[in-house]
């Protein structure tokens, strides 16, 4: 929008202060702001990426020794479980661009991941960092809800 008022002002101000012998400069004026336009048009319309969700995916990693599996669902309640023993539980929510869990099975509050900026496709791996300092890699498998043997 201001960019067309910008145009338009610019256009009364040719058309007053110039004489008829300038009607090029006022074309290649009104050429020009068409294309700005256009330009601002298309900046409007560029797909801005996804930032990174963890609803409804799925982790591989190992802690403390363990090959654990992760899936959230889409209410975002996590289940961790390792072979047939389930490991914890809780919620995690996306809060300024980090993973945040709060285990239901302990008083340790809620603990922040950090995470990639863009979504990862399932295969990838990423180290992500605790508010603790703590490292872990982690890979992104396919979706799985966790086995009926290790829900809460």
């Amino acid at each position: 929008m201001r960019i067309v008022m910008t145009s338009l002002a610019v256009l009364a101000l040719v058309a007053c202060g110039r004489p008829a012998e300038t009607a090029n400069d006022a074309n290649a004026a009104m050429d020009a702001n068409m294309s700005m336009d256009a330009n601002a048009t298309a900046d409007a319309n560029m797909v801005v990426p996804a930032g990174f969700q963890i609803n409804e995916t799925s982790w591989e990693f190992t802690r403390e020794g363990k090959a654990t599996t992760e899936s959230i669902d889409a209410t975002g309640s996590y289940v961790a479980w390792s072979g047939a023993e389930h490991i914890d539980h809780g919620t995690a929510v996306m809060k300024d661009g980090k993973a945040c869990f709060t285990s239901a099975m302990d008083k340790e509050g809620e603990v922040c991941w950090t995470s990639p900026a863009t979504p990862l496709e399932v295969g990838q791996s990423f180290e992500t960092t605790s508010d603790k300092g703590e490292k872990l890699t982690v890979k992104k498998i396919a979706y799985v809800a966790a086995p009926d043997n290790v829900k809460p």
